[in-house]
């Protein structure tokens, strides 16, 4: 399972980009990793560097316990890995994530806390900083918001798929803003190439958006591994916008993704069409965060014997 990750596809866009043809958009498709999420590179990642240095061991019942807040999907990748490399996992997330990514991770005999539905992720950190205070013996804080592996994984993985595909043609990469893992590392490894490529993060407009997974900086915590100068440029997109893309790469393109996507190809079309407005060209890379899926409130998953 831990091989299989990483090396996800470069869809190119054609009908939500169709206004601007000298300006394609590939969307990196992070959804085809096993666990279904841009966050599988970075939950293996922080797992591999805990187990390389001995905070976590595989198998042996004095490990420690990995313990991280997550909107979710870190969460799902953490439950994922964490079983197939025989390490224990607690999670805290916010009570009002999806049924779905509860049932995912308790699936794959992770352990679950609940914070407050109202304080978002930063609630969750908050929670896992007390219990890190009583129980520290017992368990590692992986920390996804200050752990170096995090963005890591992404200029080890993500940028460098991205400059072997399209190096020689990529004039902008658009990614959300969440943990920021996967903007610095991707970012950092794109800078390195010998052209210039706009790095635009994207971020909620609202304190209060339904835009899961993304973070507006300006209203909550600021993750440690967060450096303000690395992108170019941010862009604040609307909840409305990133649902209704979303939506539209559903019914036209075929691709049925999360909102966090819809936001961030929201924004890759408009940067397509500025360029095009002005007669340039370019090529556009956005990434595709996770499956729309996880989304649905799915049958209980559950196993009953009828006699």
């Amino acid at each position: 399972m831990t091989e299989a990750v990483g090396r996800t596809p470069l869809v190119r866009l054609r009908n939500v980009g169709r206004n601007a043809p000298d300006v394609p958009i590939y969307a990196k498709l992070e959804l085809a990793n096993p666990g279904g999420s841009v966050k599988d590179r970075a939950a293996l990642g922080i797992l591999r560097a805990a187990i390389a240095s001995g905070d976590l061991k595989p198998g042996d019942p004095s490990s420690k316990t990995l313990i991280d807040a997550t909107s979710g999907n870190t969460g799902v990748a953490y439950a994922m890995y964490g079983a197939a490399l025989g390490v224990p996992i607690r999670l805290v997330m916010p009570a009002n994530v999806s049924q779905a990514r509860k049932d995912i991770a308790r699936a794959f005999g992770a352990e679950l806390t609940f914070s407050d539905r109202l304080e978002g992720s930063d609630g969750a950190i908050r929670v896992v900083a007390e219990m890190m205070k009583t129980e520290s013996a017992r368990f590692f804080h992986a920390d996804q918001y200050s752990n170096p592996a995090n963005p890591q994984a992404h200029y080890e993985g993500t940028g460098a798929e991205i400059l072997e595909a399209v190096g020689d043609r990529i004039t902008h990469f658009v990614a959300g803003i969440g943990t920021t893992g996967t903007m610095m590392g991707t970012t950092r490894r794109l800078k390195e190439w010998g052209r210039p490529i706009r790095c635009v993060a994207v971020q909620p407009a609202e304190a209060l958006h339904g835009l899961d997974g993304l973070k507006n900086l300006e209203s909550a915590l600021v993750p440690a591994i967060y450096d303000p100068k690395l992108p170019d440029e941010t862009r604040f997109i609307g909840t409305e916008d990133g649902w209704t893309m979303a939506d539209r790469l559903a019914c036209e393109e075929g691709l049925h993704v999360g909102h966090s996507t819809g936001a961030n190809v929201h924004a890759a079309v408009k940067i397509a069409e500025e360029v095009q407005a002005k007669g340039g060209r370019g090529l556009v890379v956005v990434i595709a965060c996770d499956r729309g899926d996880r989304y649905f409130a799915p049958v209980k998953w559950e196993r009953k014997t009828v006699w």
